[in-house]
Formats: structure tokens, C-alpha cells, sequence
């Protein structure tokens, strides 16, 4: 058995408090941006903001799900998707406001990054374990990280 082999219990991702001006907000921007669309004649854009505030809606309103984690010798599962660490350059860990995560940076240029929360109480076993597979370095936000975040998204 894999002494690296590590098992773990944490919610797909954090839930930022968003208060009713958040909403009302959103609800304004939106407004605007529909008006200038409309004033300008693009029906297109008219659409494209409506779905994207109804999804942002929905987003929002959705509770995390509690997924499981695995992580072995070759790959990360996450519920039911699975990541290949080959895939994978290095990982970092963070801290957002007392909710740890695991940030796995990809090889490819255009590979997305892979979030991975995990509870404190396991936290020296998980970073140990992806620590045996892939060097650690620091982990900086990049633009669209600090968007989300600044957004509570």
C-alpha cells in the first residue's frame, strides 16, 4: 500500500457571504449594461447579460456539495472526476480566510488550475502527500483569481 495514499472529506469550494446589495448590485450593473446593449443595437450582448446574471444567480444560491478526495500514486479523485498529477507541474497551499486548499499549477499553458479544499485537521498528511509527488512552491493569485475573489463569486 502507498504510505502517500491519503483520503479526505471537504466541500467543493467556499462560500463567500453575499449580502442583499450584492444582489441589488448585480441587478444595477446588469441594468446598465442591458440599457447601453440596447441603445447601441447589440442583441447579441442583451442576451449574453441576462444568462450570465441568471447563472451568476443560480451559482450563488447553490449550496457546496461535500465531495470525497483520494489521492495515490498517480492521480487526484475528486468525486468523480480524476486529475492525472503527470498533468501537473507543482502545487502550492493557501489560506482564504481559514479554508485551506491545495492549488495544482498545470504543465500546458492554457491547462486550468485545480482547487482542491481539505479540512486543517488533515492538512500535514495532504500537503506531505502531494509534497512525495510534486515539488511545492509558492502560490500567487493570478488576475482572475483576484477577480472571483474581490466579486465573492
Amino acid at each position: 500500500m502507498d504510505k502517500h495514499k491519503v483520503e479526505w472529506q471537504a466541500k467543493e469550494y467556499v462560500v463567500a457571504e453575499k449580502n442583499v446589495g450584492w444582489y441589488v448590485g448585480l441587478v444595477i450593473i446588469a441594468a446598465g449594461l442591458v440599457g447601453l446593449s440596447i441603445w447601441r443595437q447589440w442583441w447579441t450582448s442583451v442576451i449574453l447579460i441576462v444568462v450570465i446574471v441568471i447563472v451568476l444567480f443560480v451559482y450563488s444560491l447553490r449550496p457546496p456539495r461535500m465531495l470525497k478526495y483520494a489521492l495515490d500514486e498517480e492521480e487526484l479523485k475528486e468525486g468523480k472526476q480524476r486529475y492525472k498529477l503527470s498533468d501537473f507541474r507543482a502545487f502550492g497551499v493557501i489560506n482564504e480566510n481559514g479554508n485551506y486548499a491545495i492549488i495544482l499549477d498545470p504543465k500546458k499553458r492554457f491547462g486550468g488550475r485545480v482547487r482542491v479544499y481539505f479540512p486543517a485537521a488533515q492538512g500535514e498528511a495532504i500537503v506531505d502527500a502531494f509534497g512525495a509527488k510534486l515539488p511545492m512552491e509558492e502560490v500567487k493569485l493570478d488576475i482572475l483569481d483576484r477577480i472571483v475573489k474581490y466579486l465573492r463569486i
